[in-house]
């Protein structure tokens, strides 16, 4: 029995070292953000503080957070953003695009 015990112990210590050794996802980055802005979004949503977009029924997205808690749209991001517009394609980024993507846009509040 000691040798279980033992086991079970040094079993847990070991996922405890590994599972806080190494962060869960890396930091966002706010510039990343902005080049997937201006590469998926930028054709119809003005990216800055200042431009009109070049679609007028896309929201600039300096006013994004007027419309919407802009941490909320994470999961939409997750899942494929679909809108009442046909002119918006469908499209998904990945865990760490979305961190990045919601830095830059936390940038233009």
């Amino acid at each position: 029995m000691p040798h279980y015990r033992r086991a079970v112990v040094s079993g847990i210590f070991a996922f405890l070292i590994a599972a806080s050794g190494a962060p869960s996802s890396r930091a966002s980055n706010a510039e990343q953000g902005k080049r997937l802005a201006l590469t998926y979004c930028a054709r119809c949503h003005a990216i800055d503080k200042v431009s009109p977009s070049p679609l007028k029924i896309a929201p600039p997205f300096r006013t994004l957070h007027e419309r919407y808690p802009v941490g909320m749209l994470e999961e939409s991001l997750a899942e494929g953003i679909v809108t009442g517009h046909p002119t918006m394609p469908e499209f998904r980024f990945d865990g760490d695009q979305i961190g990045d993507f919601i830095a830059f846009l936390k940038t233009l509040e």
